[in-house]
């Protein structure tokens, strides 16, 4: 897929930069073209694609923190949400931190703009919250439960009557645990989809192990995902169903991916502000995929 041409300034966040090695095969250009314009298409709001989550007035959250290491910089969480059921829409926000600080503090400030943007496009508040929380090690486990999640509840509390159910989900992929599938008596690459969640699992937590993404060839290389928070009433079964769901939903590229969608929407736009523009993008730009 085409990446954008990044720079400070805002007006040329929207405009593809294309290499001339990757234009110089005619055969090629017909595809080239059509992923443009899919690109420019999510840019300016458009809709690709969506999958069926039969649960309504859900709003899913994908959270990550980016470290500019070389520059020494603070660093930036990215915050996306999505604002319909359909989980076509998306809000952005992101906060700035201490070097080297995992530990959100800017959580319910883009909590609580997300939830008024949702309020506002669909006239109710949320009544299921699932976050995916990425770049957590198991030794941080404990923290999040103790200091992020508190962050999350007492914005439920500065709304009256307010009392969603929620879901907070920690996502892993720095993990040494690979998976293969055999049959006919030779080892494979687990099939798109594959689940683990028996005998090498974590006791203290619910946990599980998703291979969504398809590999070509070498081990598969699964991704581990923590319910640290679950007052949603969502079963093990129904949480391995939607994280599987929402790893089709990231419109730069037409599989799936190895994490959910807001996951990797999160980390691009922590990493374009936290690499490049070093300060929070447009306010105006909140409610489109300009990150992309």
């Amino acid at each position: 897929m085409i990446e954008p041409k990044l720079s400070s300034r805002a007006f040329t966040l929207n405009s593809p930069a294309i290499n001339v090695r990757t234009i110089s095969q005619p055969q090629k250009l017909r595809s080239i073209a059509q992923k443009i314009l899919l690109q420019i298409n999510c840019k300016l709001g458009g809709e690709l694609w969506t999958v069926n989550v039969p649960l309504k007035y859900l709003m899913v959250i994908g959270v990550d923190v980016h470290h500019d290491v070389s520059k020494k910089s603070r660093s930036v969480m990215g915050f996306v949400a999505s604002l319909n059921s359909m989980l076509t829409k998306w809000y952005s926000r992101v906060t700035f931190q201490m070097p080297h600080e995992e530990i959100i503090n800017g959580f319910r400030v883009c909590l609580l703009a997300a939830l008024q943007k949702y309020y506002e496009v669909n006239h109710a508040f949320p009544e299921k919250i699932v976050i995916y929380r990425d770049g957590v090690s198991d030794g941080q486990l404990k923290t999040v439960e103790l200091y992020e999640i508190p962050q999350v509840l007492k914005c439920f509390e500065t709304i009256p009557n307010y009392e969603p159910k929620l879901a907070f989900i920690v996502v892993q992929k720095r993990i040494s645990t690979t998976l293969y599938s055999y049959g006919s008596e030779h080892f494979g690459t687990p099939s798109p989809g594959t689940i683990l969640d028996h005998t090498v699992t974590n006791r203290d937590w619910v946990d599980f192990y998703l291979m969504a993404h398809s590999i070509r060839q070498g081990c598969g290389l699964p991704t581990h995902y923590i319910a640290v928070h679950n007052t949603a009433n969502l079963t093990p079964d129904h949480l391995q169903r939607l994280t599987f769901k929402m790893c089709h939903l990231y419109w730069n590229w037409p599989g799936t991916i190895r994490v959910p969608a807001p996951c990797k929407y999160a980390h691009k736009l922590a990493f374009l502000s936290g690499q490049y523009l070093h300060s929070e993008p447009a306010i105006q730009l909140s409610e489109k995929l300009f990150f992309l």
